[in-house]
C-alpha cells in the first residue's frame, strides 16, 4: 500500500470527485452509493455497474493511492466493518459481539440480569416499598404511568394488581397521563416507572397527581434524578439507565423484580379479597370441570 491504509477510502474518493470525469466518475459514484457492496464484490461486477472496463477501475484505484482494486476493496470492507462495529457497540453494547455463539449470548444476558437482581436486593428501601403497598391497598384509584422501554414492567404490574382486584389504571403518553392524574383524589396513588428519572411528561404527571392530593411514587434507577426528588416516595432499583441495549436489558430485570415485589406486598395485605374473587368467579376451575346443570322440567 502507498500510505493510504489509515485514510478513509470514501474520503479519498470525495476529494477526487471534482477532478474525475467519464468512466472514472461513474465508477466513483457507484462506489460512493454502495461502499459496503463494493467491499465484497468483484471488479467485474463493479465494471458492469459502472458501464466501463476493469482497467478503468484499476486506474482509478491507483490514482487514489492503492496498488489496485483488491486493495481498494479491502479498505472499503474494513471501513464498513468499523462502521458496523461502532454502530453495534453504540446500540447493543460491547458485552456481546456479532460473532458470539448463542450459548455465550445467553450466558452474558443471564449474568447481567443476575447482577441487576443483586443490585436491586442491595438497593431497595423495603420500608418505603411497604408504605407504597399500604397506600395502594387503601386507595380508591391507583394510576400507573411509564413511557417507552419503562412501560413493560409497569404494564405487568398493572395486570397483576388488576387481577387481585385493585382499582388500577395504566396510561402512556402526555394525554392519558394527565387525564389519569386529574382523576386522582386524596388517598389515591400515582406510581410511575422511570429508569432515567428524567421526563417532562412524567414530571407533569407527578405535579398533577400531587395537586389532587395523591401519593406520588417512582420506581427508578436514578435516585438523584429530578423525578426522584419530586415524588413522595422514590424506590431505587440499583441499576441505572446505562449506555446500550445490553445495559438497559439488564436493568429491566431489576425493574421487574421491584414491581413484582410491590405486587406481592400488596397481595399479602389482601389475601381474603383474593380468595373471595377466585372463589366467586371459579378462576381455578376449568369449564370442563363444572358439573352440567339439568334443565328444569
Amino acid at each position: 500500500m502507498n500510505g493510504v491504509d489509515e485514510v478513509s477510502p470514501l474520503e479519498l474518493l470525495r476529494s477526487a470527485l471534482p477532478g474525475l470525469s467519464g468512466a472514472k466518475l461513474r465508477v466513483a459514484e457507484v462506489i460512493m452509493a454502495n461502499p459496503d457492496v463494493v467491499g465484497r464484490s468483484s471488479i467485474t461486477w463493479l465494471a458492469e455497474q459502472a458501464g466501463t472496463s476493469a482497467a478503468t477501475i484499476t486506474r482509478l484505484s491507483t490514482s487514489l493511492g492503492f496498488d489496485g482494486f483488491p486493495e481498494l476493496r479491502a479498505a472499503l470492507a474494513r471501513e464498513h466493518g468499523r462502521d458496523v462495529q461502532a454502530g453495534w457497540e453504540k446500540d447493543i453494547g460491547s458485552a456481546i459481539t456479532p460473532d458470539d455463539p448463542a450459548d455465550k449470548v445467553l450466558s452474558i444476558l443471564a449474568g447481567n440480569q443476575l447482577t441487576a437482581a443483586r443490585n436491586a436486593m442491595a438497593s431497595v428501601d423495603l420500608e418505603a416499598l411497604e408504605s407504597v403497598a399500604d397506600r395502594i391497598v387503601a386507595a380508591k384509584r391507583v394510576q400507573l404511568f411509564a413511557e417507552w422501554g419503562d412501560a413493560p414492567p409497569a404494564h405487568e404490574l398493572y395486570l397483576r394488581l388488576f387481577r387481585i382486584g385493585i382499582p388500577v389504571w395504566f396510561g402512556e403518553g402526555a394525554y392519558f397521563s394527565q387525564v389519569g392524574a386529574s382523576l386522582l383524589n386524596e388517598g389515591d396513588v400515582a406510581l410511575l416507572v422511570s429508569r432515567s428519572g428524567e421526563s417532562p411528561i412524567a414530571a407533569k404527571f407527578v405535579r398533577t397527581a400531587r395537586d389532587h392530593g395523591a401519593l406520588t411514587a417512582v420506581i427508578t434507577g436514578s435516585p438523584d434524578s429530578a423525578l426522584a426528588a419530586a415524588v413522595d416516595v422514590a424506590v431505587h432499583t440499583g441499576t441505572g439507565l446505562g449506555n446500550s441495549w445490553t445495559d438497559y436489558f439488564a436493568g429491566r430485570a431489576s425493574d421487574t423484580l421491584v414491581g413484582g415485589l410491590l405486587w406481592a406486598l400488596v397481595a399479602q395485605r389482601v389475601p381474603d379479597r383474593i380468595y373471595e374473587r377466585i372463589s366467586e368467579h371459579d378462576f381455578l376451575e376449568p369449564p370442563s370441570a363444572k358439573p352440567a346443570r339439568r334443565k328444569a322440567r
